[in-house]
């Protein structure tokens, strides 16, 4: 499995646009290895734009975006990066229609070297740590919006990535279930010392966190503690 302390990040100078839209602007920003963010702001504000780029699903058009020191889009196999060093958990869950939520639980383990055997025990394991163990062989569509959010928690940190990255992990959730996936993200954190950074609207994921990033009109205009 992964290596048990979390990744490094830093984001120099970073620029995006789409088309004549600039949704960042010479943003910089660093997070240290086991550290805990969370990224607030209006919508629009850019939060999205920056976790993707963090996380190597969108290339800048300035700037650059470090993991351990090393430039995301200047190694030989970017997406090498998404698949060992990082955990996404999406605003719309993005789960594969075709697969049950244990199979979809499962996709990130499928290159972990593991037996079938051991990728269905972990993955029951992550679906009973989120409520959802009696639901393992519905698909997606048979599942409510917070009950696909959960699965796709459970996706996420299948792997006990190095790098885990929410975006609004709680919003279609209630605050029962809300609180269960924090202490989930947070856990992992603390278990593993997995770095976490986290945009969310949702005032309960401030105390839990280091620090809080504030972006308006894609400039980070507070860091707080």
């Amino acid at each position: 499995m992964s290596d048990p302390a979390g990744a490094a990040v830093v984001v120099e100078g970073v620029s995006k646009r789409f088309g004549r839209v600039p949704a960042l602007t010479d943003v910089s920003l660093a997070v240290g290895s086991r550290e805990a963010i969370v990224i607030s702001g209006r919508s629009g504000s850019g939060k999205s734009t920056l976790l993707a780029l963090i996380g190597g699903l969108e290339q800048p058009d300035a700037g650059r975006v470090l993991i351990d020191g090393e430039p995301i889009w200047t190694r030989r196999h970017p997406a090498h990066v998404r698949r060992d060093v990082v955990g996404f958990v999406f605003q719309r869950h993005l789960l594969l229609d075709p697969l049950t939520a244990q199979a979809n639980v499962e996709v990130p383990l499928l290159g972990a070297g593991l037996r079938p055997a051991e990728r269905r025990r972990r993955a029951r394991s992550l679906l009973e740590q989120v409520g959802l163990a009696d639901r393992a062989e519905h698909l997606p569509s048979q599942l409510s919006g917070g009950e696909r959010q959960r699965v796709a928690v459970a996706r996420a940190i299948a792997n006990e990535p190095r790098l885990l990255l929410a975006d609004e992990p709680t919003g279609a959730l209630d605050s029962v279930t809300s609180e269960r996936v924090l202490d989930l993200l947070f856990d992992l954190r603390d278990r593993l010392g997995t770095t976490l950074i986290v945009v969310s609207y949702d005032l309960a994921i401030g105390p839990r966190a280091d620090r809080t990033i504030t972006l308006i009109d894609g400039q980070i205009v507070e860091e707080g503690a």
